[in-house]
């Protein structure tokens, strides 16, 4: 897998005039831009800081030296008054997307010590300095009127946990979004017939997220297999005893027939460098391929918890959506819904195939199974419920006007009987009522599967959508309890 070291650019805004009419505020504003530079290098992100611009001059090269340094996202920390001149040309030359950093240095200006100043030059200094809101809304003007896409963190400097969890989730949404930019996605095979809601444009979806797509044969699987060694298949079996619970009624022959296939999983991942994966194969009697695929979902477990997501069913879509949550450090896996509770007030969630195991509550037992429901063959499969606690579910969704937009929900994973038929399959708790949130959710005409991760991070994929320019509908965040949701732009 290709990877990208997101770099992200910082500048600082003033104005040059200031400088030798109030001594000190220059340096004193400089001081500022360190503090961010800081702060945001702890952040995770390597920093391009061109400092404090102050001039139309130096905004021009600035956006020029941005552009050669390739950042994917801007940082615009607002000192004090600033004349948009010095922003616009930054932004237009840089030409990725704008997070302005409304920032004053404390939470109020001391109004007793200030007002005896006498000095009401020295005043003045020391009112600029806390005068960061002062031009944002000239350059919100400017940048709508130039089509910038820009986004606001307004806060404190010092002692806000709010506003610096904020810049946080944007370099997160800017990190997944690199990382869905250099993505290999593989597809093997092909749909499964009549599910009409899960075909996809495959050029939508590298013009919204970037990244490649690379089209595998079934038969380039089952020949990497034919050359597995005794010893390989050893190795993974060992790893099948560590990660998995295996029932006593696993036979044998099925275990080494998966574990050969995992190996040979691991070997066409590395060759073709894939970062995720979508396969179905419905076969025609061909019988090396046969035994391939219906052998594929131990593996494929591993590599989705391995951070190689794997979608069943052909589903593009959900690799996708798998990955991102993945990116965000949630996990993924594949699922849809399996039956209602009105009992408990639950929607049961899952699907046949691989999990995510490492998001799984306690070890994933795998069993036998003799058929494959709507497929054909049989082999080993396995079990397992999302790990109890806050879940976000996301499905990328295809419109009727030809865009990809966001499809999001908060929810939890709870505790509670669930059916013990070799799939995945959990319990989900919606702030909505189970009846609700079906309703709510699919009138927005997202295909059956979706993903789904653990923790709440609906904030950090509606900054995914924002900085990829595309509509994120959250129909419930986990802490609004009453209400429906729409958010995007």
């Amino acid at each position: 897998m290709y990877t990208h070291q997101l770099k992200i650019g910082l500048f600082g805004v003033g104005l040059q005039a200031y400088w030798e009419q109030f001594e000190g505020l220059e340096e004193r504003l400089k001081g500022y831009l360190e503090v961010v530079d800081t702060k945001l290098t702890n952040c995770g992100a390597e920093i391009v800081n061109l400092g404090l611009i102050d001039s139309p001059e130096k905004a021009m090269e600035a956006g020029h030296a941005f552009r050669k340094a390739d950042v994917d996202l801007l940082f615009l920390y607002v000192t004090t008054y600033a004349l948009s001149a010095t922003v616009l040309p930054v932004v237009r030359r840089a030409n990725v997307p704008v997070v302005v950093l409304n920032l004053v240095p404390e939470a109020a200006i001391d109004y007793n010590a200030f007002n005896k100043i006498g000095d009401r030059t020295r005043m003045t200094g020391e009112w600029l300095a806390y005068c960061s809101a002062c031009p944002v809304p000239e350059l919100a003007n400017v940048f709508k009127r130039s089509r910038v896409p820009f986004y606001q963190v307004t806060g404190m400097l010092h002692n806000d946990p709010e506003a610096w969890d904020e810049v946080q989730e944007w370099i997160q949404a800017a990190q997944v979004a690199s990382v869905m930019a250099h993505n290999r996605l593989g597809l093997m095979g092909g749909y499964y017939g009549g599910m009409l809601d899960i075909y996809s444009n495959l050029t939508l979806q590298c013009a919204t997220f970037g990244g490649h797509i690379e089209m595998i044969e079934v038969d380039e699987l089952s020949a990497i297999r034919q050359e597995v060694s005794d010893e390989e298949i050893e190795d993974i079996l060992q790893v099948f005893a560590s990660e998995f619970e295996i029932q006593p009624d696993c036979p044998e022959a099925e275990l080494r027939r998966a574990a050969s296939t995992a190996v040979a999983l691991d070997k066409l991942v590395a060759r073709h460098g894939l970062g995720s994966m979508a396969y179905y194969h419905k076969g025609t009697g061909n019988v090396p391929n046969a035994d391939t695929m219906s052998s594929v979902i131990l593996g494929n477990s591993l590599l989705t918890a391995r951070g190689i997501p794997v979608a069943g069913e052909y589903e593009v879509k959900n690799a996708q959506a798998m990955k991102i949550l993945d990116a965000f450090g949630a996990g993924g896996s594949f699922t849809e819904y399996y039956a209602m509770d009105y009992t408990d007030d639950v929607v049961l969630m899952g699907h046949d195939g691989p999990g995510h195991i490492a998001i799984a509550e306690g070890k994933t037992k795998v069993r036998p199974l003799y058929v494959y429901h709507g497929k054909t063959g049989n082999g080993l499969s396995v079990e397992m419920s999302v790990k109890h606690g806050p879940v976000t579910l996301l499905s990328v969704v295809e419109t009727v006007d030809g865009k990809v937009v966001l499809l999001v929900a908060e929810g939890e994973s709870v505790a509670g009987p669930v059916l013990e038929i070799g799939n995945t399959n959990s319990r989900y708790r919606f702030p909505l009522g189970a009846r609700r949130f079906v309703e709510c959710w699919n009138s927005h005409g997202p295909a059956h599967h979706c993903a789904v991760g653990v923790g709440h991070i609906s904030s950090k994929i509606d900054k995914l959508a924002r900085l990829l320019g595309i509509e994120a509908h959250i129909v419930c965040r986990w802490e609004d309890q009453h209400s429906t949701i729409k958010s995007g732009h």
